[in-house]
């Protein structure tokens, strides 16, 4: 028997896939939905410029259905904050927006989470007014991308920050994976990105976030590492081997009417022209229209620091720090 998904889930999931058609078709910006572990976040925004990713980030709590829409004024609909939801969202690393949504009518409202936007009810509780005039679409972009902003320096900072649990799962001994899928044939450089952790063993296979990825002509070798500035990206060694075997077998052996089983070329050989110069590459290719990428993700000196500097952080101790002069 087929388990029922409850009514509160399947609305959930049109809110989460409204907002995602807004963003991506008529943003043209990046939509990566969220694990259920980042606790009250469903989705990163990125700003796309140019057809470039920017680096600039929203995270974005997307909240659907006709409740969200009962307590309305003139200018809009307050939303109560939870008070351990309100405390992670300020800490954030990311600017916050809380966006309703009414996937009936295919809109969504949105305001963004910091001390300026916070009211302070009668009864000392905190509600976010979420203003009618912004409306998730092309007349809000540029107010919605000013939200993201932030000097180079603290938006590098922020995408290090983000990426700290999947640091911390290569520390634990965990391996993380870099799985992506290029339509080759798409001047947008379109392609489906995903991480994924798995054991030492290459086992216990566990699904981390997806998204997809618009980066024009620039190659994939080129971009995929650029994603992760904290790790370098190899070769999936079992994915690679696996897939050069089995296209050396395709193209070198062959076999006789008696079972008799013949070798053009052997592997070490042929394997030296498959790999080039060395570098990353496509495993496999699907019909001339889409490579797939399989690399693994290993900490390298910038990764190591951050961890050690994050360690530093959350420690305990005085802090000594040059006096300013009067």
């Amino acid at each position: 028997m087929s388990k029922k998904v409850k009514h509160s889930a399947k609305q959930d999931r049109k809110g989460i896939a409204t907002v995602q058609q807004i963003i991506v078709s008529d943003f043209e910006w990046i939509f990566r939905e969220q694990p259920t572990d980042d606790y009250g976040i469903d989705a990163q925004i990125e700003v796309v410029d140019d057809d470039a990713a920017t680096g600039e980030l929203l995270a974005a709590q997307i909240k659907t259905g006709p409740s969200y829409f009962k307590k309305e004024t003139d200018e809009g609909w307050w939303y109560p904050l939870d008070k351990d939801d309100l405390s992670y969202w300020l800490e954030h690393a990311l600017p916050v927006v809380v966006v309703i949504c009414d996937p009936v009518a295919k809109t969504a409202y949105w305001q963004a989470v910091n001390e300026d936007t916070v009211v302070t009810g009668k009864r000392g509780g905190k509600k976010l007014l979420i203003p009618k005039k912004q409306v998730l679409s092309q007349r809000s972009k540029y107010e919605l991308g000013r939200t993201a902003e932030g000097k180079p320096y603290e938006l590098r900072v922020r995408k290090l920050r983000l990426s700290l649990p999947w640091m911390k799962l290569l520390q634990s001994g965990r391996r993380l994976l870099l799985e992506a899928d290029e339509w080759v044939n798409k001047s947008s450089g379109r392609g489906d990105v995903q991480i994924v952790s798995v054991d030492e063993a290459n086992e216990d296979r566990v699904e981390l976030g997806g998204w997809f990825i618009m980066v024009g002509l620039r190659p994939y070798e080129e971009v995929l590492p650029s994603l992760f500035p904290w790790a370098d990206a190899v070769l999936h060694e079992e994915t690679y081997d696996e897939a050069d075997h089995e296209a050396w077998e395709a193209e070198c052996v062959r076999y006789d009417r008696e079972g008799d089983r013949f070798v053009s070329e052997p592997f070490e050989d042929w394997v030296i022209g498959r790999e080039g110069d060395g570098g990353l590459r496509p495993y496999s290719n699907s019909a001339n229209e889409v490579d797939h990428w399989r690399l693994e993700l290993v900490l390298n000196d910038l990764g190591r620091s951050f961890l050690a500097v994050d360690e530093y952080a959350e420690g305990r101790g005085m802090v000594l720090a040059p006096r300013r002069r009067q």
